[in-house]
């Protein structure tokens, strides 16, 4: 089933586990700057992928573009048609409390959701789309020894980046609402990737870093977006070391 039509590698051009930024330039960012003899193995429509060394274990990153749909695509044939086993998204995320603030961390324990991605499962029922144990458990360890300002707890992803609840009233907005039942902060990925992840019998687990705040108003810019999220990135890297099965 390889080369796929949004991927053209080969396996073993691929480390077990690959962390999965949004943007392609993050994606080269963190392997230039942090994996020893980074190789390019993907460039299909910009999406870069790239295999190196980062603390004597083999890694993957790439990015997968924005939105539900975009992971979506990814994830499933990495983790069903390149033998995949660990996917760790590295993102930027919108602060939905005040209990998060700009540059924190946010370890995605849970992922709600205002997509439809779920009804392909034909599911009975609602499915709760959660990180990976394995995953999420040295990565918040690890979170606590480095001292970083850190969060675990739910993320929504959201399909709409921008919504039209302008003539809403302000207490019916969506932000307050999902407030009030403690989600983090917001962004447009994880959810599907959890999905994907439960469905092929892997591992998944997103880190985000909070880049705009939805009730202070506060933002970071592009460039910062790309290349001073390091506390994520260096998170994201010690954790795939920590679960690591060959080098």
């Amino acid at each position: 089933m390889y080369p796929t039509p949004h991927i053209q590698a080969t396996p073993a051009d691929f480390a077990e586990t690959v962390l999965m930024p949004g943007d392609p330039k993050r994606s080269a960012f963190i392997a230039k700057t942090f994996l020893e003899n980074p190789v390019l193995i993907n460039d299909v429509r910009g999406v870069q992928g790239y295999t190196g060394v980062y603390k004597g274990k083999r890694i993957s990153v790439m990015a997968s573009g924005m939105g539900m749909p975009s992971i979506g695509i990814y994830s499933y044939e990495l983790f069903n048609f390149f033998g995949i086993e660990n996917i760790i998204r590295v993102g930027s995320a919108g602060g939905l409390t005040e209990k998060v603030h700009i540059r924190d961390v946010v370890i995605g324990m849970g992922a709600c959701t205002n997509s439809n991605y779920a009804s392909q499962f034909n599911l009975p029922g609602t499915f709760a789309p959660i990180a990976s144990y394995k995953l999420l458990r040295p990565c918040a360890d690890i979170a606590e020894k480095k001292g970083l300002n850190y969060h675990v707890g739910n993320l929504l992803s959201s399909d709409p980046f921008y919504n039209d609840e302008a003539d809403l009233p302000a207490e019916m907005r969506s932000t307050p609402l999902w407030n009030k039942m403690g989600v983090l902060a917001v962004e447009m990925e994880t959810a599907a990737l959890y999905m994907n992840a439960a469905r092929a019998g892997k591992n998944a687990l997103a880190i985000c870093t909070v880049s705009d705040h939805l009730i202070t108003g506060e933002a970071t810019s592009a460039e910062d977006r790309e290349k001073t999220f390091t506390d994520m990135m260096t998170l994201a890297l010690d954790t795939a070391v920590a679960v690591a099965t060959r080098d």
